[in-house]
């Protein structure tokens, strides 16, 4: 959005520079992005001066060219020139060399003194175009003035400077969308005061054009106010007028559309007008029509309505889409002697649903959409109104017609002032917080010793709630009077919801699903024998049942396995043998104690058991049918170590008498949990043949660590390398140490270690194993050379000959 410094300053006083009152609006949330120079004319005529033509006489050496002497003030310029209508005495506009002239059409050049078919010329006599005064180019420009020679072209056309703050508006704040609402801002930071353009001059001049005007729809249009004026000369807006749009990036049309214009930017009210004459039946009607209805628009397309679409109509068509975009039939013309001018509030939500469906944004629109003040169209109709009685003459013809039945009233909030200290993080004077609410028209009520209630204005649309009232206490008190703490924190009015264990599960069971797993659910009994047959000592003693059912459901269970198996055979035996099984369940056990704490030796733990057996994938006629490995079940398990996001996990061999192999999971000296193969031996137990895969997790541990603190980086600006290597290692090494030693080596340059292969077999020695790496390289603050990666690559080889043993295939 952009706001004229000087045109701001017509409404507050501002002694600061456009720079120093840009980082005010900064501070107080409006932040301006760019503070840049503005000339009514492009380069604002600099070099230019009046001079007086003395002689003109045709050139030697071109039929077309006139040779002239030029009075400048302080000399006499002999110029070369091309206009026809260049004669002796004439006063015009002389470029002097060295200056830089912007054109209407085209880049910019620079004059200088120079020779033209054997003529000196020292200037150039100016056309309208060459110096971005206008269009035409018949000639040079004649000034009918007796001004004194050499007078600044710039002081001759009033050239006005300008700053322009262009301003990155934010959706919420919809009351700053103007200049009055950024004078608003200034006033409550500076504690000065709106001087707002008087409008007490209004009266009716006569009741010879009085249209009526009926709102259907109420919700849609919740205030529509109108007045009609007649007798009125449309024509071109005085310079002071035109330079304020221009200033804002407006272009002047005629002297009611720029009326209309400058007000909308001036108060943050939306105005229309209609040519009156052009409103069928002497009515306006507002509503919504048929879907499917044809409606031709100022740029002359015709658009297909929606039943949504908010219409301002006569007796007999559509004139106006609502809050968006005029008719145009009955647009402003040359020819309008009577006008009907519109100034309303809309429902943002209709105004965006219309604009997002026929791909329109207007000024009007951008506002509406947010939210415009209700209490408002009235004021800005008179101003209106008044501006163009002033200038396109003509008469108020009616009463101001203000259809307005259901008021919209203050917004009244109650406000603690221990919330306003803890959301804060400092205590402010009550009376200093008084004088910023009410400097920003939010007025005080009620006051009560620990607390006190705001009415805030319909305008203020972001307003809702005592946290709102409290940010408009910040943001003009001062964001950067706020001391930070040794250790900074944060407050909340709302409580964030505590951490459910059993959503945390729903989550992860959930992930498991979708990869086709089936959850189980079974019974925490089991039989004491399962350990006593294989001689397992597990973690504590087991919990026997003193009131036992039977000796099969004598014991609580000290491990999920058991149970699970029994599933697993109880679906073999059935001919499904294809498994992907999870269920999360209890452990139990008890640990000796001492006598002063007897009351804690039963323990109970929350796991994560997983199994998967038979074929990875049913069969089918695209894959040859697999069995599932170990590294399916690890797939599994790391994706539910991301979930949680549990990193920087320790791999260790495990030895335990449930599995054949396996890997126990470490986070520091925490037990996450343990994956592996099942004891073939122990499988057969349960009649089972085929391998069982096996995961135990401790859910509580990953429950604990679901709440990932998001580090924020910037993408990476220069590419990533790869380089593979193949080595021969003894086949006891793991990738993880693998991992471990390289991260150690180089850490800052290595991203990622991958193996994409690895082989026992043919051509590899007995006891060891080939193992192909990948390596991804990248710098956060350069292109890596060659040189630079063959020198890590060198590095990490000597390394793994040197401390692995490792033999470098090459």
């Amino acid at each position: 959005m952009k706001i004229s410094y000087n045109w701001l300053k017509q409404y507050i006083d501002i002694p600061e520079s456009a720079e120093e009152i840009g980082h005010v609006l900064t501070a107080t949330g409006l932040e301006v992005e760019h503070v840049e120079p503005f000339e009514t004319v492009k380069g604002g005529l600099k070099g230019l001066v009046i001079g007086e033509v003395i002689t003109s006489a045709k050139h030697p050496n071109a039929d077309k060219l006139s040779i002239t002497t030029i009075n400048v003030g302080d000399k006499i310029l002999p110029i070369v020139c091309g206009a026809a209508n260049v004669a002796a005495g004439q006063k015009v506009v002389v470029a002097l060399p060295g200056s830089t002239l912007f054109p209407f059409k085209g880049d910019s050049f620079t004059i200088k003194a120079t020779k033209i078919r054997g003529e000196v010329s020292e200037g150039m006599i100016c056309a309208e175009d060459e110096i971005g005064l206008g269009e035409s180019h018949d000639g040079i420009i004649v000034l009918n003035t007796s001004v004194a020679n050499g007078t600044p072209a710039s002081e001759f056309y009033k050239i006005e400077s300008d700053y322009v703050l262009e301003i990155g508006l934010t959706p919420n704040r919809a009351d700053a969308a103007s200049h009055i609402g950024v004078a608003r801002d200034i006033k409550a930071a500076r504690k000065r005061v709106i001087k707002l353009p008087a409008v007490d001059s209004f009266k009716v001049d006569n009741k010879n054009l009085s249209i009526p005007v009926e709102v259907e729809n109420t919700q849609a249009c919740p205030r529509y106010s109108a007045v009609t004026l007649s007798d009125i000369t449309v024509g071109e807006s005085p310079g002071w007028l035109k330079n304020r749009l221009k200033s804002i990036g407006l272009t002047p049309i005629n002297n009611i559309v720029d009326i209309t214009n400058f007000v909308l930017h001036e108060t943050g009210q939306p105005l229309h007008a209609f040519d009156a004459d052009q409103i069928s039946g002497r009515k306006v009607i507002v509503k919504t029509l048929p879907a499917g209805t044809k409606f031709k628009t100022l740029d002359d397309k015709e658009r297909t309505l929606t039943p949504h679409d908010l219409m301002i109509c006569n007796t007999q068509e559509p004139m106006c889409i609502a809050g968006v975009f005029g008719g145009f039939k009955s647009g402003i013309s040359a020819k309008t002697k009577s006008i009907f001018l519109e100034s309303a509030c809309f429902t943002p939500d209709y105004v965006r649903k219309t604009g997002m469906h026929h791909q329109l944004k207007t000024d009007a629109s951008f506002r509406f959409e947010r939210g415009t003040d209700p209490n408002l169209t009235v004021y800005a109709l008179k101003r209106a109104a008044l501006l163009i009685k002033e200038l396109a003459g003509g008469t108020i013809s009616s009463e101001i017609v203000d259809m307005y039945p259901a008021p919209i009233h203050n917004k009244h909030i109650i406000v603690k002032d221990k919330n306003i200290n803890r959301l804060i993080g400092k205590i402010i004077p009550r009376e200093e917080i008084f004088s910023i609410l009410e400097g920003l028209d939010i007025s005080i009520n009620n006051k009560q010793e620990d607390e006190f209630t705001v009415s805030v204005p319909p305008y203020r649309v972001d307003v809702t709630q005592e946290a709102d009232v409290v940010e408009e206490i910040l943001r003009i008190y001062g964001f950067n009077k706020i001391e930070l703490t040794e250790i900074a924190g944060t407050d909340y009015l709302a409580e964030f919801p505590e951490k459910d264990i059993n959503k945390f599960k729903k989550t992860l069971g959930g992930l498991l699903v979708a990869n086709g797993f089936y959850e189980i659910l079974t019974n925490s009994l089991t039989n004491a024998t399962y350990q006593q047959k294989n001689n397992l000592t597990l973690n504590g003693a087991p919990v026997e049942i003193l009131n036992k059912l039977s000796e099969e459901q004598g014991i609580l269970r000290q491990t999920m396995l058991f149970t699970g198996l029994e599933v697993c055979a109880y679906n073999i035996n059935r001919k499904q043998r294809d498994l992907k099984l999870y269920e999360f369940g209890k452990i139990y056990w008890k640990s000796e104690a001492s006598e002063a704490d007897k009351k804690n030796i039963y323990k109970e733990e929350e796991r994560l058991a997983l199994y998967l057996t038979g074929n990875f994938e049913t069969e089918n006629w695209r894959n040859k049918p697999s069995n599932v490995t170990y590294f399916d079940l690890a797939q599994q398990v790391v994706q539910l170590l991301e979930k949680a996001s549990l990193d920087n996990i320790k791999q260790e061999k495990l030895t335990d008498p449930l599995f054949d192999y396996g890997m126990r999971l470490m986070k520091g000296t925490k037990d996450v949990g343990k994956l592996g193969k099942v004891k073939t031996g122990l499988a057969k137990e349960f009649g089972i043949k085929q391998e069982i895969f096996y995961a135990d997790l401790n859910t509580s541990l990953l429950f604990k660590s679901a709440n990932p603190k998001f580090v924020a980086q910037e993408v990476p600006k220069f590419p990533e390398v790869r380089r593979d290597l193949s080595l021969v290692l003894d086949k006891q090494v793991t990738f993880d140490e693998i991992r471990e030693m390289v991260l150690s080596t180089e850490k800052r340059l290595i991203k990622e270690i991958i193996a994409f292969d690895v082989y026992e077999g043919d051509k590899i020695p007995e006891g060891k194993k080939a193992y192909a790496l990948g390596f991804t390289l990248q710098d956060a603050n350069k292109t890596l050379t060659d040189e630079e990666i063959d020198k890590v690559m060198t590095r990490l080889m000597g390394v793994f000959e040197g401390k692995m043993g490792a033999v470098i295939r090459k």
